[in-house]
């Protein structure tokens, strides 16, 4: 093909261009590589030339308020993308993501408004998608309308923080394998899904910190009988620590825990649960699950699955309340349950519908200690299994007042079958320990 002289020196003139593109102390001007904001057509390729351009030098680019078109930008190693907050944003219009990074490092975004317009994006995809990026930053950016997850990160490791997500159709956080990220500050608001996940493909360590986020109105659009519907759900995660999380109005839980060994669940305040507001279930040892504050669920906190191995827990110090099942729903109202090698101790539990505390569930009771709490206006006070092949469980030092039912009853899975064991027929039952129990 021959050469075309004016677009061979056009395009002479635009690379020199780049090239002699100044950067100032803040970086460099995305205008000088075409970028205008507010243009009503797609600028995908301008924004890619720039955003390349300053990933080779190490630069922030940077984005003057206003409107951006565009879709499937990529982020190299270096990239950083800034804008002025509340007022630079970019607004997709094709492709499968907005923005994303494979297998890069040190990528940043701050500042920016990014909205899906709720265009569908593939199973699993974010409107930002990382996939084995290492050291990326996701600070002070507003993600609004993803038509799926709104960040979705794949083997990555980095920080997500103080950024508002609100709309997102499946999940505002979706972390899959990766390892030590830290999400904190963040407030999210009217997820389809889930509002932060955290997973693991297999069970291994994980290391996340889930912190001081904000987390309200979380649906369940998908169904499902617990994978969906949760503010923060950790599964298959190890050594995750989620605290001092502000929580409302779930589907399901506020913060569930499946197959998470070593999970801390610390300080978090959690209310208008219409599930367990705070569950360790299946296949997992050693939970910390304390100084939270729940104030209305179908249950309260739940420590479950000793048949699929959960085992190995402490519950100390939360405070309990208001907790009701629906109407057909005789299986909940319960304040705190445990099942295997748990301590319980100095909650209190007030206003649970059926048991504020209850020890074991059929045969599957081992090693419980219940002792120090408060249980107020609650249904049965402390509800232990007494089933042939039930273990040992001590309850001791609580104050029960105002017990509907009975302070202490033994349970045969879902049947009462004992009178109040705090007034007499402990003796029974050789494996319970019953002593300095205060019934009001």
């Amino acid at each position: 093909m021959p050469i075309d002289r004016r677009r061979l020196l056009t395009g002479s003139l635009a690379g020199a261009a780049i090239l002699a593109a100044p950067v100032s102390a803040y970086g460099l001007d995305a205008a000088q590589f075409g970028v205008r904001p507010g243009a009503p057509d797609d600028q995908s390729r301008a924004l890619q030339r720039a955003i390349d351009e300053a990933a080779r030098r190490r630069t922030p680019l940077m984005l003057a308020p206003g409107v951006y078109r565009a879709g499937d930008l990529k982020l190299p190693s270096g990239a950083h993308v800034a804008g002025v907050r509340g007022a630079t944003r970019l607004m997709l219009t094709r492709g499968p993501s907005l923005l994303s990074s494979a297998h890069a490092e040190t990528v940043t975004l701050s500042g920016l408004t990014l909205e899906g317009g709720n265009q569908p994006l593939a199973e699993h995809r974010g409107l930002v998608h990382f996939n084995t990026t290492k050291s990326l930053r996701v600070a002070d950016c507003v993600i609004l309308a993803a038509g799926g997850n709104a960040i979705a990160m794949e083997q990555c490791d980095g920080e997500v923080t103080h950024n508002a997500v609100t709309g997102a159709a499946d999940n505002a956080l979706f972390c899959i394998d990766s390892r030590g990220v830290s999400i904190t500050a963040n407030i999210i608001r009217g997820s389809g899904n889930g509002g932060i996940r955290v997973w693991q493909s297999d069970k291994r360590r994980d290391g996340s910190l889930i912190a001081d986020n904000q987390i309200e109105d979380t649906a369940a659009r998908a169904g499902g009988s617990g994978q969906n519907g949760n503010a923060i759900n950790v599964f298959r995660a190890a050594d995750v620590i989620v605290r001092g999380n502000h929580i409302r109005k779930a589907a399901f839980s506020a913060i569930r825990g499946a197959a998470a060994s070593n999970i801390q669940i610390v300080g978090n305040n959690c209310a208008a649960l219409d599930e367990v507001a705070i569950y360790s279930e299946f296949d997992f040892e050693n939970a910390l699950i304390a100084d939270n504050t729940i104030d209305g669920a179908r249950a309260g906190i739940s420590v479950t699955n000793f048949k699929e191995g959960g085992r190995l827990a402490m519950v100390r110090g939360n405070v309990v309340r208001n907790i009701a099942p629906r109407q057909d729903d005789k299986g909940n109202g319960v304040g705190i349950g445990v099942e295997a090698d748990s301590t319980v101790t100095g909650n209190t539990v007030e206003k649970a519908a059926n048991i504020g505390i209850s020890a074991g569930w059929g045969e599957y009771l081992r090693d419980v200690i219940v002792q120090g709490n408060v249980v107020k206006q609650s249904g049965i006070g402390v509800a232990v299994s007494v089933v042939k092949g039930a273990g040992t469980a001590v309850i001791a030092g609580n104050v029960l007042a105002g017990s509907r039912r009975a302070a202490i009853v033994g349970m045969e899975w879902n049947k009462v079958v004992t009178g109040d064991l705090a007034l007499a027929g402990a003796e029974r039952y050789p494996q319970l320990r019953l002593s300095g129990n205060q019934v009001m």
